[in-house]
Formats: C-alpha cells, structure tokens, sequence
C-alpha cells in the first residue's frame, strides 16, 4: 500500500483521485520548516528588508513609495520560487529512486507530470496570497478590485507554469547534484535581479542589462503584476502577456519532451 503523508493519512490519500494524491504528496514533501522559509519566509524577508532598508536612503515617503513599487515585484517572484518545486521534486525522486516507484505503482508519466506542474502552480497562489497578506500588514492597503486581483493571480498562474516548466526541463537534463542546484541557484540570481521586480527599466542602465531585462519572463509577469496591483496596466502589458504566454507553451512543449525521454532514476 502506498502511503504518502506521515503515519495514519496513508488510507486517507489512497481514497482520493490518482492525481490529487500526487499533488497531496508533493505538497507535503515539500511543506517541512526549512523548505517553507525557503519559498516563503525568503521572498518576505526581501519585502521587508529592501522595502525599509531603502526608506531609510529614500526617506519615510520615498521608502513608502518604494515599498508600494516593491510588493508587487516581490509577489511576482513566487512564480520563480515556485517553479523551483517542480524540478526539485522529480530531480529528488530520480535520484532516490522514487520516480521509478511511483510509475511502477497505478501512476502513469501523465499523472506525474501533471502532479508536478499543477504543484508549483498551487505554490505560486499559495506563495503571492501569502505575501499580499504580508503586504496588507506593511502598507495598510493592497488591491480590493475583483478585477485587479484577477489579473494578478492569472499572471501568476502563466508565471508559474512557465517557471515550473523551465525547472522541469533542467531536473530532466541534469544528472549531477552538484550541477542541478549550482544551474538552479544562478538561474535564480539572474532572473530576479535581472528584471523589473526590484527596479524600473531605466535608459540608465547599460545596454546590455537592458536587453536582458526585456527578454526576462520575469519582468512580463512583474509589470503585468504591478499594473494590476496599482490599476496602471498598460497596452504594453499586454503584449509582453501574450509574449509570455507563447514563452509558457513552448518551455511547456520542450519540458515534457524532455521529462518523458528521461531516464527512470540516475542509479
């Protein structure tokens, strides 16, 4: 019998859909203390650290301002975290064996595969309502707009996917520990500095961090995020939507090629 929670939720899981018991399982590999401050506790510290760490440069009112320019971006970057999940979670299971387990059990690669996408998914809303909650504390305000937050939660989804996808891709391609979390940590490093969650897009900036800031998904999901939050979306918006979306279903496509020409595990 297949058990996939602690002791006593086994007969519970076995009870429900193939699916959700996978999307059950990955959720609670991946809900233990040092993992939740990592994809959740992480992305707050920035909220609160850079947001009054520049109000004490820009001033109560400037820091103020940045703090409003700041939450958005930082819900944004929970589609990067929560992507991380994905390919965590089947670069783990090759590697102890898991993942040949679970298909020799009544899961198929489908099955899997869909576990995972729709967990990071889950992870990016659960992630950006957690820090719209902890940005509601800090600013007294947030978007109240069914509209608004529409938008933004749909960005989210979009962003997740294709995060999730992209890390999905690289824990199909890559046997070594040492390479998957040394590729994984500098992905993460160049995606969220390198995009408007932090800053504007500035003429200022050189030439060359300005092109990646254009070609970076994150800063789609970062404007499109931080134009709903503030009511301030743009045509422009727009098109780096519909940009991302194309994005999305190609990482897509290229992920689950990858994963179901993948070895079952790297024993």
């Amino acid at each position: 019998m297949c058990s996939f929670g602690p002791s006593g939720t086994g007969r519970a899981t076995l009870a429900l859909p193939k699916l959700v018991r996978l999307i059950y399982r990955n959720i609670w590999v991946n809900t233990d203390p040092g993992s939740l401050i990592i994809l959740v506790g992480l992305p707050a510290l920035y909220l609160i650290f850079f947001g009054f760490g520049f109000q004490s440069l820009a001033g109560a009112g400037g820091g103020h301002s940045y703090l409003a320019f700041l939450t958005p971006g930082i819900l944004s970057f929970q589609v990067v975290m929560a992507g991380t999940v994905g390919g965590s979670i089947l670069w783990a299971d090759r590697r102890w064996g898991m993942f040949a387990q679970l298909l020799s059990g009544p899961f198929t690669r489908l099955e899997y595969l869909l576990g995972i996408m729709l967990t990071s998914l889950l992870f990016g809303l659960g992630g950006a309502a957690v820090m719209l909650g902890v940005a509601w504390a800090l600013l007294g305000t947030g978007p109240t707009s069914p509209i608004a937050l529409g938008t933004m939660f749909g960005v989210i989804v979009v962003g997740s996917i294709f995060f999730g996808s992209l890390m999905l891709f690289l824990g199909a391609l890559v046997r070594s520990n040492t390479a998957y979390n040394s590729i994984q940590i500098l992905l993460i490093f160049v995606v969220n500095f390198a995009s408007t969650v932090f800053y504007p897009l500035s003429n200022s900036l050189p030439l060359g961090l300005r092109v990646l800031f254009q070609i970076n998904p994150l800063t789609y999901v970062a404007d499109a995020v931080r134009g709903a939050y503030s009511s301030t979306l743009t045509q422009g918006d727009g098109y780096q939507l519909i940009v991302l979306a194309i994005e999305t279903v190609a990482f897509l496509f290229l992920a689950a090629r990858a994963y179901l020409r993948s070895e079952l595990s790297y024993e």
